[in-house]
């Protein structure tokens, strides 16, 4: 069989190696990028197709006649029709859990950020500040222990689990909103949460149902200092309800590695915000969309997307998100 992936640049900048793929099939086609109007094209007539984000609406399903595998390099499959795909008895499968402790990682590198400056300080010493100095320890910004702080969990799977093992041992309290209440968790109302929190960190799916889940109402409910940290996707916070948030001085900060749109847009309330904001202490901090991608995590995320596609040849597919 012949296999084409799609978006080979999202996954290496030539910093992995996709042999455990193209050792499993007759020929294996390399694209770094595809665009939107040459997902067809490049589809061509293979069999299998990997891909990130590349949209596989039912049009393009439709039109890609010899597809019969679609092997997803993340965990996230709302880019794909899947019932589109279950009715040509298309395999999607995806990759969970390559990227948990990566992601955990990334959300105390923003919560210790805001809680120690350090960027901030470096700037401080980069400028002088400390050959100017009089006395040898020159706290000039306010900085806090995160031990006895609450750090409230929306989402408690493979992630806000590890996030929350991560908090407790630095002495963290924490609180969990999640569907379905975790035994021998401290589960809370979305509301008590937001009281509740000195920090609050996003772990759910971009469902209907949280999209903009945290709004202005939840918001207003945060206490003064709280800090908002989002590692799953962006449209799960309101954007703009966010930056007024901000602006108002409600929260302290956020730290976001998502935006609703990505590659990020010039018209978003967060690159206007971003772009305005002046301040030895911001406010603000964005990655984009690198949680996942250190390089322990993609070689992972390689190694399942070979495992996926191998047992699909043999015909015992795993990881499947649109049971055929």
């Amino acid at each position: 069989m012949n296999a084409v992936i799609l978006e080979a640049g999202t996954v290496s900048r030539g910093d992995i190696d996709f042999s455990p793929i193209e050792n499993l099939v007759d020929r294996f086609q390399i694209f770094d990028f595809t665009p939107t109007d040459k997902t067809i094209e490049y589809v061509g007539d293979n069999e299998i197709v990997l891909c990130n984000k590349t949209p596989f609406t039912r049009e393009v399903i439709k039109e890609c006649k010899n597809l019969r595998y679609i092997g997803l390099c993340a965990t996230g499959f709302n880019n794909i029709d899947l019932q589109a795909a279950k009715e040509r008895n298309i395999v999607v499968t995806n990759v969970p859990g390559y990227a948990t402790r990566s992601a955990a990682e990334t959300v105390f590198a923003f919560l210790l950020e805001f809680a120690k400056r350090t960027s901030s300080y470096t700037n401080f010493v980069k400028n002088g500040g400390w050959i100017r100095a009089k006395s040898f320890a020159e706290f000039v910004y306010p900085t806090t222990e995160i031990s006895q702080k609450t750090l409230g969990i929306i989402g408690y799977g493979a992630i806000g689990k590890q996030v929350s093992h991560i908090a407790e041992a630095f002495g963290m309290k924490v609180i969990v909103n999640t569907r379905t209440p975790i035994p021998g968790a401290s589960n809370v109302s979305l509301e008590e949460l937001f009281v509740k929190s000195d920090y609050i960190s996003l772990h759910c799916p971009l469902t209907p149902q949280t999209e903009g889940l945290v709004n202005e109402k939840l918001l207003s409910l945060c206490k003064k200092g709280a800090v908002i940290i989002n590692t799953s996707r962006g449209a799960v916070v309101d954007e703009n309800a966010l930056v007024f948030a901000l602006e108002s001085g409600k929260i302290a900060g956020a730290g976001l590695d998502v935006a609703a749109i990505e590659p990020m847009s010039e018209s978003s309330p967060l690159w206007e915000y971003l772009s305005s904001e002046n301040d030895d202490l911001p406010k603000l901090l964005i990655s984009p969309h690198v949680a996942w991608a250190p390089i322990e995590a993609r070689i992972r995320l390689v190694e399942i997307v070979a495992k996926n596609l191998k047992s699909f040849i043999n015909e015992n597919p795993i990881n499947v998100v649109n049971r055929v």
